[in-house]
C-alpha cells in the first residue's frame, strides 16, 4: 500500500479532544486504503514549559540536558496518540526518534539528520499498524538524545516521507495553508492554492512560521509533495511541489517580515584575500546562522563587512567578533538590534522587470527608511527599523496586489 506521512503540530494535539480528533482524521486516511505513519509534537506549550522549568534552575543549561529535557514533550504525545487509536479499534504503535534510528549530528539543540532506518516502520506498517513516531528528536553516533531545533517536528514528517519512499507528507497546523503574507498582520492576505519549494524555501527562511526550512530543504531533495492543511477542518490547503511554468507569470508570489534580527557590522576591515573566510569561519565554529552579508569597499586598504543574524546567536556572535576583529584589522564593530527584514519572494522575479522599483516605491511612499538592501534571484529584502516592520509589510503587500487569488492580480 502506498504510505501517507501526517504531522500533527502541538495545537493539534493540546489535549485529549484534540489527539482523538487528530486520530480520527488518521483512521479516515487509513480506511482510504493507505498505510499511514504519523509524527507528532509536544502538546501545546509544553515545551516552553519545559525550557522555562529548566532555566529556573539553572541560567544557561547544558545542551546536552536540555535535549534530553525536551524530547519527553513528544514522547508523551506519541505514546496518548497510539492509545486513543486503539481505543479506536486500530493497531497502533509508537517510537521515538531513537527506536527508529533517526541519526544525526551532535550539535545539541539543533542537530541535523544523517540518516533513517525506516526498516523497523516498515515491518510495523506490513503488520497493518499504524505507526506514530516522535517528531523533533533523534540519536547521535553516541546514543545521545538530540533535537532538531524548533519547528524540527516538520523536518522529522518530510524526512520520513523521503525514507520511507511515501506519497504525500501531510503537514496538519492551526492554519489552513500558506498565505500571500501573515494574515495577523496583513488582514486581507489570501491562501495559496499551490508554492513551490524555493519559494517556500525563502520565505520560511525569511521568517514565514508555517514551514520549517529544512523540511522544503528535504521536500525538494528528495521530491516529497508537501500538503499543508488545517488539522480543525476538512478543506484543502496549499500544495508545496516543484515549479511548474505557469508560476513564473506570478510576479511576487508572498511577502514576509522576520522579527528579532541583530546586524554586526565590521568597519574598517583589512581589505585583503582571506579576512571575510576568517570571520565566517570563528562564526561557523560558534554555531552562528548567517542571514544576510554585503561587503562594501571603502578603500584599497579598507572594506566593511555586515551581516544579518537572528537574535537568538546576538551573544555568541558578539563573542566571536571580539575574538576576531584584531586578527582582520577590523577598526570597530557596529551592532543594531532594532533591526527587521521586509522580503518579496516570486519565481517570476527572474522573468519580470521592475519589482525593485515597486518595493522600493512602495515603502517611500509609506515613509519607511531601507537600512540595507539584499537579493536573490527570486527575492529583494530590506532591513528596517523594527517599529515600522507592520507598516512595512502592509505597504509591498499592496503594491503586490497580495490580497488577490494570483490569477487575479494586474500582469
Amino acid at each position: 500500500m502506498a504510505i501517507i506521512v501526517q504531522k500533527f503540530g502541538g495545537t493539534s494535539v493540546a489535549n485529549a479532544e484534540k489527539i482523538r480528533r487528530a486520530a480520527k482524521r488518521v483512521t479516515e486516511t487509513k480506511e482510504k486504503g493507505f498505510s499511514v505513519v504519523v509524527v507528532a509534537s509536544a502538546r501545546g506549550q509544553q515545551t516552553d514549559e519545559l525550557i522555562a522549568d529548566a532555566l529556573e534552575l539553572h541560567p544557561n543549561p547544558p545542551k546536552r540536558e536540555m535535549d534530553q529535557l525536551l524530547s519527553t514533550g513528544e514522547q508523551q504525545t506519541v505514546s496518548l496518540f497510539a492509545m486513543a487509536l486503539d481505543a479506536m479499534g486500530y493497531k497502533a504503535i509508537s517510537f521515538t526518534g531513537s527506536q527508529i534510528r533517526m541519526m544525526t549530528d551532535s550539535v545539541h539543540t539543533k542537530a541535523r539528520i544523517i540518516s533513517i532506518d525506516a526498516g523497523r516502520i516498515h515491518r510495523q506498517l506490513e503488520q497493518d499498524k499504524i505507526v506514530i513516531v516522535a517528531g523533533f528528536q533523534g540519536i547521535d553516533e553516541n546514543e545521545n538524545i538530540t533535537t532538531l531545533g524548533r519547528g524540527g517536528s516538520d523536518t522529522t514528517g518530510v524526512a520520513l516521507a523521503a525514507a520511507l519512499g511515501a506519497k504525500l507528507c501531510e503537514i496538519y497546523t492551526d492554519v489552513d495553508g500558506i498565505y500571500t503574507a501573515d494574515p495577523r498582520i496583513y488582514k486581507k492576505a489570501v491562501k495559496m492554492k499551490q508554492i513551490s519549494y524555493d519559494e517556500m524555501l525563502e520565505l520560511a527562511s525569511l521568517g514565514a512560521g508555517v514551514m520549517h526550512p529544512r523540511a522544503i530543504e528535504f521536500g525538494k531533495k528528495y521530491d516529497v509533495t508537501i500538503h499543508v492543511r488545517s488539522s480543525s477542518e476538512d478543506i484543502e490547503g496549499t500544495i508545496i511541489t516543484h515549479e511548474v511554468p505557469q508560476m513564473e507569470g506570478v510576479v511576487v508570489t508572498g511577502a514576509t517580515i522576520q522579527r528579532d534580527m541583530a546586524k554586526i557590522s565590521l568597519i574598517g576591515v583589512g581589505n585583503v584575500p582571506g579576512n571575510a573566510a576568517k570571520v565566517f569561519a570563528h562564526l561557523a565554529k560558534a554555531k552562528v546562522v548567517v542571514h544576510d552579508i554585503i561587503q562594501t569597499e571603502v578603500s584599497s586598504e579598507k572594506a566593511n563587512l555586515t551581516f544579518m543574524i537572528g537574535d537568538s546567536d546576538l551573544p555568541s556572535a558578539k563573542e566571536a567578533m571580539e575574538e576576531i576583529k584584531d586578527e582582520v584589522n577590523c577598526q570597530s564593530v557596529f551592532v543594531r538590534e532594532d533591526i527587521a527584514e521586509v522580503s518579496v519572494v516570486g519565481v517570476g522575479m527572474r522573468s519580470h522587470y521592475g519589482v525593485a522599483e515597486k518595493m522600493f516605491g512602495a515603502l517611500a511612499e509609506a515613509k519607511v527608511n531601507i537600512d540595507s538592501i539584499t537579493t536573490s534571484e527570486i527575492r529583494i529584502s530590506c532591513a528596517v527599523n523594527e517599529n515600522q516592520a507592520d507598516k512595512a509589510l502592509e505597504a509591498v503587500c499592496n503594491a503586490f496586489e497580495l490580497d488577490r487569488p494570483a490569477n487575479l492580480r494586474k500582469k
